[in-house]
């Protein structure tokens, strides 16, 4: 009876979500569709005799920032947008397609564990792992990203110094740097100098790059240039000392790096033991573990081997987790 139910549960979950989507996605194209039109229209929000074409462009904004939601930022819009990690990563990827190729990577993960015959308590497993795996690549993805932009970044700050050694100011710096570099460095500070252009100010297209780009060195050159555009100095020679303490901290990161790779090591096998060797001898001898889920004994030896498993992952990555 078991076997039987858990198949029809996870087929009526699917069906459940994918008629929520579709509600959701109806409601949403009405009024995405109205706002457009109130948008275009009557300019609400725009000053007419300004920039008609840059107006245009935030009018666009406006009116499909509503067609930019997605399912799950309806649902939880207290949690952090997940356009925001999408734009980070820079994937072509829309956050409704790639749930939707997690819930069918997670239909597979079910269908296979009831196909291999196993135990319909471990059917959840592979479900949810193959689900994971969308959203791994795409904060794999991020991560990449954000480090490459914080490896250019020494060498970006120190050519923006160059130019205003060289008598150009300080927006024009930055169009040589997105000139000159590789992305994604030059793609974030072409967007500030596009988004001067469009009349916004200096102060507020590098808070909106420190939004869009989480990192700690970033941060303390925006704050080196929005203190110096109020009391004055050398800005290329803050911009030199920035540069140097970044590379300074790169190096002692690698130094670190080096020191922990043995721990680190040590925690990828002592984490990745346990569940292979559970998978190896439940495909070899599937009877020598069913004490673990028949007997409350096995059970109680189950919750604790997961618990002490956790606690141990969290263990070792603070003692290999070393700020610089």
């Amino acid at each position: 009876m078991m076997s039987v139910l858990v198949p029809v549960l996870a087929f009526a979950g699917v069906v459940a979500v994918v008629g929520l989507v579709g509600v959701v996605m109806k409601n949403r194209d009405t009024k995405a569709t109205n706002r457009r039109l109130d948008a275009f229209t009557t300019g609400k929000g725009a000053d007419a005799g300004q920039h008609s074409q840059a107006n245009v462009e935030i009018w666009k904004e406006q009116a499909f920032d509503d067609d930019k939601k997605n399912l799950l930022d309806q649902i939880m819009p207290k949690f952090t947008s997940l356009d925001k990690v999408f734009e980070q990563a820079e994937v072509n990827v829309k956050p409704s397609t790639l749930l939707s190729v997690s819930m069918v990577l997670s239909l597979l993960g079910l269908t296979s564990g009831w196909l291999m015959h196993l135990p319909w308590f471990i059917w959840p497993l592979p479900a949810a792992v193959l689900f994971c795996l969308p959203w791994a690549w795409l904060f794999f993805k991020r991560k990449q990203r954000l480090k490459r932009f914080a490896s250019q970044l020494p060498d970006a700050l120190e050519l923006l110094a160059r130019a205003l050694r060289a008598g150009q100011s300080l927006p024009a710096g930055m169009h040589v740097v997105s000139e000159e570099m590789p992305p994604p460095v030059c793609q974030e500070f072409g967007r500030v100098y596009e988004e001067q252009n469009l009349g916004i100010s200096l102060e507020d297209s590098l808070f909106n790059m420190c939004e869009r780009v989480p990192n700690l060195d970033l941060r303390f050159f925006v704050t080196s240039v929005n203190i110096q555009r109020q009391t004055g100095g050398d800005l290329a020679e803050i911009l030199d000392k920035i540069g140097y303490v970044i590379r300074e901290r790169f190096r002692i990161l690698g130094q670190v790096k080096a020191l922990t790779g043995e721990g680190r090591l040590s925690g990828v096998v002592l984490l990745a033991l346990p569940p292979a060797l559970f998978m190896v001898v439940l495909n070899l001898n599937p009877g020598y573990l069913e004490l673990l889920w028949t007997t409350d004994l096995g059970i109680k030896m189950t919750i604790g081997g997961l618990v002490l498993q956790i606690l141990g992952a969290v263990a070792i990555r603070k003692i290999v987790d070393i700020k610089v």
